[in-house]
């Protein structure tokens, strides 16, 4: 997304971003916070039935998402989400890079990046990650009991020891990866525990999400969400540790980048230091695309890319 022009008209050609659910909401965890789960009710005559994104719907997506792409543009990226994206196994990632190879235009560059709770990562996929140069993005809230706080699975059996077992998976197979934090009521007060945490697990690019529920979602569950001062005084924390420990240059944290992109009048990298919205859609593994992953409703679908492609769905301004 270009925040740089304050005329949104050119907006209509350039690049757009695509989050792709290939196996939809479902998750082999079951993240007492997580947003997307519920939406495993949203297909009629779907609910409770595991499936990926089908060959037809795969490739559909494949060529309309490169086809759609502006001319001119050198370099963009499928980015694979989930509910947990490598449930769709890995036989599902070759297809998919094979279609990437099949579409691609000359002299556009196709970059890959799976966002992971890890947990089901081992060598096959380490090696499969480092050979196609995926960047990954493993879910990590720090420490053993924050982390444990709300990422447990369906038994409500804790997940640390898994994360961490394939964060070794990524190191062992030099797989570049970053990390996404959720900042919530069990880690708030621990800001410089939780950098400290992640920079010596071997993460340099950190992502902080603060978790903000609807008072309907913590019902019967107490208070998950963080609390505003409190998401405020933990990203000056990292701010202050990030100094402390002469990390400039070596460790970044994309909320520290994406307020001095702000401030420099630059492309930001987070919705809210963006000035416009609207340019990364979501898509679901039927081939329905919704205007963002956090609007993924019928009130804003936008249409199936099975049927009329990408570009006639994504926003213009």
């Amino acid at each position: 997304m270009d925040t740089s022009n304050s005329n949104p008209a050119p907006l209509a050609r350039l690049p757009f971003h695509v989050l792709a659910k290939p196996f939809g909401a479902f998750c082999n965890l079951d993240c007492e916070y997580c947003f997307y789960l519920p939406k495993r009710a949203l297909f009629e005559g779907e609910r409770g039935t595991p499936s990926r994104m089908d060959d037809a719907t795969l490739e559909a997506f494949t060529r309309s998402y490169i086809e759609s792409q502006p001319r001119g543009v050198s370099e963009m990226e499928f980015a694979w989400q989930g509910g947990e994206p490598t449930l769709a196994g890995l036989e599902f990632f070759e297809r998919a890079l094979e279609l990437q190879r099949r579409h691609a235009r000359v002299g556009l560059a196709i970059r890959n990046s799976l966002q992971t709770n890890g947990t089901l990562l081992d060598d096959a996929w380490g090696t499969f990650l480092a050979a196609n140069k995926f960047l990954v993005g493993l879910s990590l809230d720090g420490p053993r009991e924050l982390h444990d706080a709300y990422r447990v699975d369906h038994e409500g059996r804790p997940s640390f020891e898994r994360v961490m077992r394939g964060l070794k998976v990524l190191q062992r197979h030099e797989v570049e990866f970053n990390t996404l934090t959720v900042v919530h009521r069990a880690n708030q007060a621990e800001p410089k525990r939780v950098y400290d945490f992640l920079v010596e697990s071997g993460s340099t690019f950190l992502q902080f999400i603060p978790l903000v529920e609807p008072p309907a979602e913590t019902l019967g569950h107490g208070e998950r969400s963080v609390e505003p001062a409190a998401y405020g005084a933990f990203l000056s924390r990292v701010l202050d540790r990030w100094l402390e420990r002469e990390h400039v240059g070596r460790v970044f944290v994309r909320d520290i980048d994406s307020l001095l992109a702000a401030t420099l009048d630059a492309p930001g990298a987070t919705c809210v230091t963006s000035r416009y919205c609207g340019r990364c859609v979501a898509i679901e593994r039927s081939g329905d695309v919704f205007a963002c992953d956090h609007f993924v409703d019928w009130g804003h679908h936008l249409g199936n890319v099975r049927e009329v492609g990408l570009a006639p769905v994504v926003p213009r301004t």
